[in-house]
């Protein structure tokens, strides 16, 4: 990724933003399939900030996610016309090919038997992205690594990188109404695992 990441500064391409997202995602996929190295680093430059978070959330460890996110791009590269987009851009084929090959890692490392199985409790608010403070990010990552691949993706997805309840579920290829029970499911399992933390940031709260 560090090569990627050090093209894109070369070629002074900002991600996602001003001059370079006129130019629409198809165009930059048709000129790299032409061999185009800088249209490549510029669909890295706009891209990589999202691949990268889903890969770091998912696997817990910046190394393997610096891995799994050369891949996913390496993947991109190597597709080049073979690549079909719509209107959404390279945004949604990303996510999904970062999540599935997260996922392919996480199994190939070992195998455990987890249950969804977690006791009802009411659910907190979702201010998980708002959290403050290194110590209680770090064991929010922590608990995100007890859940469930398919609960933590889709919790990554939608909590941590802002993406719709469509949009999930198009990226995860299930329907609207699975995605709806994953996060369910994740919230559950996640406040129970972060409650003495959430008890403190409530009461932190009604301090101020």
């Amino acid at each position: 990724m560090r090569l990627f990441v050090e093209a894109s500064q070369r070629l002074n391409f900002a991600p996602s933003d001003g001059a370079a997202e006129a130019v629409a995602d198809a165009d930059l996929v048709t000129a790299m399939a032409a061999g185009d190295s800088e249209a490549f680093a510029a669909l890295v430059s706009r891209h990589v900030a999202v691949v990268a978070g889903i890969a770091r959330r998912m696997l817990g460890d910046d190394s393997e996610a610096e891995d799994v996110t050369q891949e996913a791009f390496l993947k991109l590269w190597r597709l080049g016309a073979g690549l079909k987009i719509d209107q959404n851009g390279v945004g949604p084929w990303l996510r999904r090919v970062v999540s599935n090959l997260a996922i392919d890692r996480i199994r190939s490392k070992r195998r455990v038997t987890v249950t969804d199985e977690v006791p009802e409790v009411p659910e907190a608010p979702s201010q998980l992205k708002d959290l403050e403070g290194e110590e209680l990010a770090a064991r929010v990552d922590l608990a995100l690594q007890e859940l469930p691949e398919r609960q933590r993706l889709a919790l990554t997805l939608f909590h941590f990188e802002g993406l719709s309840q469509r949009e999930v579920a198009t990226s995860m290829d299930i329907s609207d109404e699975a995605v709806e029970s994953l996060l369910a499911r994740a919230r559950r399992k996640l406040k129970t695992l972060l409650e003495p933390d959430w008890r403190a940031l409530v009461s932190a709260g009604e301090g101020g």
